[in-house]
């Protein structure tokens, strides 16, 4: 039967075109799949007036692809994900990633997708490429220093405060040298152009830190799907262990890394139980060491604070809880908040 069905392929703009994702979201549900959020457009394939696949498509992640049961086996996979990945190279994504059920693996790595790390039976994530992790870690190989106590911090910063400045001080009195990396994910309060250079400013005293602009290969918790796993708890659980094996057996070797520096977290479940995931995952292969937050007047400092004084007017509060080089950075953004008040 394959190649016997006329299909019609169409692209759906989720913005614009509204009306048409509710065949969509029938059938993902079909596939027992739900539709992520942050989806910006859909490949659709029709067989006369019906709605027999999709694929949907965030960035650089392919997601939410689904087929018909009656046209399965007939290569039309293949063939969606051919058309969204002409889409994502008309809109500039070379490199592209793509998270499914191990189960469906075998479908993808048919189509030119490799498998990167997988959490148990519940997610895989694979890349367009079976060279992109290798080229990645080669390019950290050089930036490697001398030393047998090697730290790395990963942060968010957003934005960049005391106690990120503390836990970087710390980190790097106890190590020969410290590799920083600032998340890449664009989907903060600050973009990630003013958290990389806040995060410069704020350890420039620093002489054995090299500050990491972010990699793809360090997950985004905002592309990791939701659609198959419905359990947010699962969603989290997932994500972390993904992220923490590709740090463990990919970018830690490549930069000779023995200690991961972690700041205790008294308010955000999420990245909790992502501590929980790098003490559990790394035991016996890298150090992990976690520092208490530092407090001010009386309660821990934290980006979040930062955030509710910007969004509440009170920029003049943040400087007791940010160094001066972030607070000169928001004077620049948000001066005209502290002329008002």
């Amino acid at each position: 039967m394959q190649g016997t069905r006329a299909i019609d392929f169409r692209l759906t703009r989720v913005v614009s075109q509204p009306e048409r994702l509710m065949a969509i979201r029938y059938l993902l549900a079909d596939n027992g799949l739900d539709m992520d959020s942050d989806i910006a457009s859909f490949v659709e394939a029709w067989c006369g007036n019906r709605l027999v696949g999709c694929a949907g498509l965030a960035g650089n992640v392919i997601k939410c692809v689904a087929v018909d049961q009656a046209l399965r086996g007939e290569n039309l996979s293949a063939r969606l994900l051919a058309e969204v990945e002409n889409v994502a190279l008309e809109q500039g994504h070379f490199h592209l990633f793509l998270c499914t059920r191990p189960a469906c693996q075998g479908r993808f790595t048919c189509s030119g997708f490799w498998p990167l790390a997988s959490s148990g039976d519940d997610a895989v994530l694979l890349e367009n490429t079976p060279t992109g992790l290798a080229h990645y870690c080669r390019s950290l190989q050089r930036l490697r220093q001398p030393g047998t106590e090697i730290g790395v911090i990963v942060m968010n910063a957003n934005p960049f405060t005391l106690g990120h400045r503390h836990l970087a001080e710390l980190a790097a009195s106890q190590c020969d040298w410290l590799h920083l990396f600032v998340v890449r994910e664009d989907a903060s309060f600050f973009p990630y152009p003013e958290r990389l250079a806040m995060v410069r400013a704020g350890v420039s005293h620093l002489p054995n830190v090299t500050v990491h602009e972010g990699s793809r290969y360090i997950i985004s918790r905002g592309t990791f799907p939701a659609y198959f796993l419905k359990d947010s708890a699962r969603v989290q659980h997932a994500w972390s262990e993904i992220d923490v094996i590709l740090f463990r057996d990919a970018i830690a070797p490549a930069l000779g890394i023995t200690r991961r520096f972690i700041g205790s977290e008294p308010f955000c479940d999420v990245t909790r139980d992502y501590n929980q995931t790098l003490h559990r995952l790394l035991t016996g292969k890298i150090a992990v060491q976690e520092i208490p937050r530092i407090k001010a007047s009386g309660s821990a400092v934290s980006a979040s604070r930062v955030r509710h004084l910007l969004a509440t007017g009170q920029l003049l509060r943040a400087r007791e809880i940010v160094p001066v080089t972030t607070y000169d950075h928001l004077i620049a953004r948000y001066g005209a908040q502290v002329a008002v008040a």
